[in-house]
């Protein structure tokens, strides 16, 4: 019995995701945290949430590291997408949105104001 319920366990093991605080205070200082959908963050919390500076790497590989507040990504960060996208700049609710950089894989770049994720003027 008890090795057919460690073949179970093994067996399915990838297919259950793990969540909660692996790492430090998760309520109000500084954790690790990993998400239902296999994202992780790195960093301060506030009364449970993102808040202050920290790394929230997503499962698709998309990496933010910098200023988060209420859970979103507010303030200056940098954002590296799996496709080579890298924009440095501000972010507002969640969204690229006020002065930044954004480069492309083959070194293009647009640089000046994004709004709500999009760019508006050099």
């Amino acid at each position: 019995m008890r090795v057919l319920t460690l073949l179970v366990v093994i067996f399915f093991f990838p297919y259950f995701t793990f969540a909660g605080c692996i790492k430090g205070d998760c309520s109000n200082g500084n954790g690790t945290y990993i998400y239902p959908d296999g994202s992780k963050y790195a960093g301060q919390f506030k009364y449970g949430k993102m808040h202050g500076h920290g790394t929230l790497t997503s499962q698709d590989g998309s990496k933010y590291v910098g200023e988060f507040h209420d859970n979103k990504l507010n303030g200056h960060g940098t954002l590296l997408r799996p496709n080579g996208i890298k924009y440095i700049g501000k972010f507002k609710n969640s969204k690229i949105h006020g002065q930044g950089v954004m480069t492309s894989p083959d070194g293009k770049k647009l640089i000046g104001e994004f709004r709500n994720g999009e760019f508006v003027e050099k």
